[in-house]
């Protein structure tokens, strides 16, 4: 069977995928992509964008100039090392921050240079204080929304499903911050609500897996014949499909506004955003299935409840492949016709059982009788049957 053809059984659900069995591809996976993330926002770093480190932006139309011309009407103006971008016909050129004559200075010489009139050069300028407060204000939204998480999941269900969201929420931060530091978008206000909305939809996937899970789960007892990972395992492959199909559907006009929108139409403004939510929805599916489960399953099977199940359900599968063994022996036995015949000596052990199953410390003597038998003689096979 080819891969297409197990991946289009697994969407249908018709098989079941052993996600949570295989903990450590999943775990190998996510930790090379943290490595490539960390090492993205330490060699790279974010781009912050002029909201957060403070700075000034001119924004005009002139669909006549050049890349080039623009970042040099700039720095004529005594602006030092301008960003400049292009969104549709609007140019928006940021710089450093800039006193009220500088900025008067670099407007009069994009006027001159570029050709555009005075009444259509846009000016912004951010102090850095109102950057850091913003800053400061985006911590705290994250720090609350953490703490209203773990108090909803532990109330909800337990510590440890509250712990295994956690850790997935962090691991889908760290992956996204990781993009934008190696991608160079800047981080916006607007990259913040993104973050902030995966987090929301990250969440939403983990809950509704950590429900089906609870609801699998729950009649599990010492009697049971089913692991705690094989039953999470079979609530995650129920969920698998709705979760897919919730996925695609969100990450379909997230990725044309991203691919499309920012390409054809010049929509920067919506591009931080964007990114945010795609590279978010992509990891957050993943993280929820693939990291926030098996990270539960491990948490759970240490719990003695769901230890005693699994040593049950191992003596039991011992004790079965223990008897096929006999019954094999015994039919191997029969077949050969090595069994001695049924006139030779009573040994008297015929009923006895055998030694593996007595307990340790017994000793089984076999008794011989001596002198005459006292029941007649039965003959021997042959003369029985008549032959």
């Amino acid at each position: 069977m080819g891969l297409r053809a197990v991946l289009s059984r697994i969407y249908r659900g018709e098989i079941s995928a052993d996600i949570v069995g295989k903990p450590k591809i999943w775990y190998s996976l996510s930790g090379a992509l943290l490595i490539l993330s960390i090492a993205g926002l330490l060699i790279q770093g974010l781009n912050f964008g002029v909201e957060f480190k403070g700075g000034s932006v001119f924004t005009f139309k002139s669909p006549s100039s050049s890349i080039e011309q623009v970042r040099g009407a700039a720095s004529d103006g005594g602006a030092h090392d301008p960003i400049v971008q292009k969104a549709g016909d609007d140019w928006r050129v940021t710089t450093q921050s800039l006193s009220s004559d500088q900025v008067t200075q670099v407007k009069a010489t994009i006027t001159k240079e570029l050709k555009v009139p005075a009444s259509k050069v846009s000016t912004q300028v951010v102090g850095a204080s109102w950057g850091g407060e913003i800053q400061k204000k985006a911590w705290q939204a994250l720090i609350v929304f953490m703490i209203l998480i773990i108090g909803y999941l532990s109330v909800a269900f337990e510590w440890r499903m509250a712990l295994a969201a956690v850790v997935a929420l962090v691991h889908d931060l760290v992956i996204t911050a990781g993009v934008y530091a190696w991608s160079g978008f800047e981080v916006t206000p607007a990259t913040l609500l993104g973050f902030l909305t995966i987090l929301g939809y990250s969440l939403y996937d983990a809950v509704v897996v950590f429900d089906m899970i609870k609801e699998v789960t729950k009649p599990l007892g010492p009697t049971s014949r089913t692991t705690y990972s094989e039953a999470a395992n079979q609530a995650l492959s129920s969920t698998l499909v709705r979760s897919l199909n919730t996925s695609l559907v969100a990450i379909l006009p997230v990725g044309a506004i991203l691919f499309i929108g920012t390409t054809l139409f010049g929509a920067g403004t919506l591009k931080d955003l964007s990114l945010a939510l795609f590279v978010g929805m992509i990891i957050g599916t993943y993280s929820s299935l693939c990291v926030a489960t098996p990270l539960l399953v491990q948490l759970k099977e240490r719990e003695p409840k769901y230890k005693q199940i699994r040593a049950n359900i191992a003596r039991r599968e011992q004790s079965a492949k223990r008897q096929a063994r006999s019954a094999k022996v015994k039919a191997a036995t029969g077949a050969s016709g090595d069994a001695p015949p049924d006139d030779g000596p009573d040994d008297g052990d015929d009923d006895a059982p055998a030694s593996e199953e007595l307990p340790s410390g017994v000793t089984v003597r076999k008794v011989v009788q001596t002198g005459p038998r006292q029941q007649p003689r039965r003959g021997t096979r042959q003369q029985r049957r008549g032959k």
